[in-house]
């Protein structure tokens, strides 16, 4: 009997781990990125363990080639090699006892971009679109009463005021001057919140501070700042920089850019980060002539744009391939930035994580400076370094983007593969 209950406890145990490893097993398959890129005249191997399988779906495709050997597991795991043949898109279907459908992957075969890595200071400008709201407050009227004209109207901090009447808002400057045209009549203002625009309409009040009509609310219209160049294409002359986006520093939003331009930077000093502070490059702008190009477009991801032809002559270097998110692995790596005058530096990191993400993110991989030179410039990652291109094995993959507050040896960088992903949308946007 006693050995009846210990035979039923081991056949229990072992179904119960069974169990427990095909779920583990479903849950991998599960968070299996949707869509992996391979590189023309590459490979990539995928293990799959039992009792799942991978197979294609167009058996008859000219894209890749599959095959699979078992690993050295036996039946239980197979390792499977896609060849990319030529350029385009097939699916694969992972299945459950080769009949059941889980997912579908997609394979791309693709040429690999080559990128001018960057690591130059910049000098960045930036015109807002209309004027953004920072602010919303009250107005002491020349009859000594409090009013709140823009709040009456449901105008809120982080909106961005695009027009008055349907006169386009050029700067702060031209808000009061429509405002003193029209005086104590009722204005249509057009309002532009999350992306979604909206009218609303307000009456200016006379203010007994200065004598002129306003609508109670403080606005910016330009910004400007540091930060660090990652990657030009030499053909199409599109650059990507800073990995993240410009943000407003009262409201937090991401600025809705009009037109802006990259200019040549030389730095002045440097404010080494500490734990709980960050440090800070700072720099000092070349003149207006010394234009290195254009920024057409901010993201979350960086600000993207054309760089100017003299600046490709003079900065003369070659492109590297890059790195795609896959092929990241945590290790030696190193950045391009720059923290003495103008002169962009190689220095030392490790990749200490890379995340498996199937959507863009800031935040893909954290990395640690092991530069001694760098860090007894810097402390660490600070503020003005975003941007600076990291690069491993010789391919460009990433930029940095954040500094950890309480290690400033420590921050996130972005895939360059979410950078590229940004420019491609807006060349296509341009082409439509």
């Amino acid at each position: 009997m006693n050995r009846i209950r210990e035979n039923k406890r081991y056949i229990l145990l072992t179904i119960l781990g069974l169990t427990f490893f095909y779920i583990v097993q479903l849950m991998n398959v599960l968070y299996y990125p949707n869509e992996i890129n391979i590189v023309k005249g590459e490979n990539r191997s995928i293990d799959i363990s039992f009792p799942f399988s991978l197979n294609i779906l167009e058996e008859d495709n000219i894209i890749v080639q599959s095959t699979y050997n078992e690993s050295r597991f036996g039946g239980f795991k197979k390792n499977y090699t896609i060849d990319g043949i030529q350029t385009g898109g097939v699916q694969f279907q992972l299945k459950l006892l080769g009949i059941i459908p889980i997912k579908k992957l997609d394979v791309n075969v693709v040429e690999r971009p080559h990128l001018v890595p960057g690591g130059n200071a910049l000098g960045v400008r930036i015109n807002t679109k209309g004027v953004l709201v920072v602010a919303v407050t009250d107005i002491l009227g020349i009859d000594g009463k409090r009013y709140s004209p823009a709040r009456e109207a449901g105008i809120k901090a982080g909106d961005t005021i695009l027009e008055i009447n349907n006169v386009k808002v050029k700067d702060a400057e031209h808000v009061v001057d429509l405002l003193n045209q029209v005086k104590d009549k009722k204005v249509k203002i057009l309002i532009e919140r999350n992306k979604n625009q909206f009218e609303t309409k307000v009456t200016p009040v006379k203010s007994m501070q200065d004598n002129c009509y306003r609508l109670g609310i403080w606005v910016r219209d330009r910004t400007a700042g540091i930060g660090t160049l990652t990657f030009y294409d030499k053909e199409s002359k599109a650059f990507g920089a800073l990995g993240h986006g410009i943000t407003d520093m009262d409201t937090g939003n991401l600025l809705n850019i009009e037109h802006g331009k990259i200019t040549g930077a030389k730095i002045a000093n440097i404010e080494q980060g500490k734990r709980g502070s960050p440090g800070e490059i700072r720099g000092i702008f070349y003149e207006t002539e010394k234009v290195m190009g254009q920024i057409t477009k901010n993201s979350p991801y960086g600000i993207f744009g054309f760089v100017e032809d003299e600046f490709i002559k003079f900065n003369n270097k070659k492109p590297i391939p890059i790195g795609f998110k896959e092929e990241v692995k945590e290790g030696k790596a190193y950045i391009l930035t720059t923290v003495d005058d103008d002169k962009v530096e190689k220095f030392e990191i490790e990749i200490l994580k890379a995340q498996p993400q199937q959507y863009p993110s800031g935040k893909s991989m954290t990395i640690r400076i092991t530069d001694k030179d760098l860090l007894r410039k810097t402390g660490g990652i600070v503020q003005g370094m975003s941007g600076s291109p990291i690069i491993q094995n010789g391919k460009l993959i990433g930029a940095v983007t954040h500094v950890f507050v309480n290690d400033p040896t420590k921050g996130y960088g972005i895939y360059i593969e979410w950078m590229i992903e940004q420019l491609s949308n807006q060349q296509q946007l341009e082409k439509n």
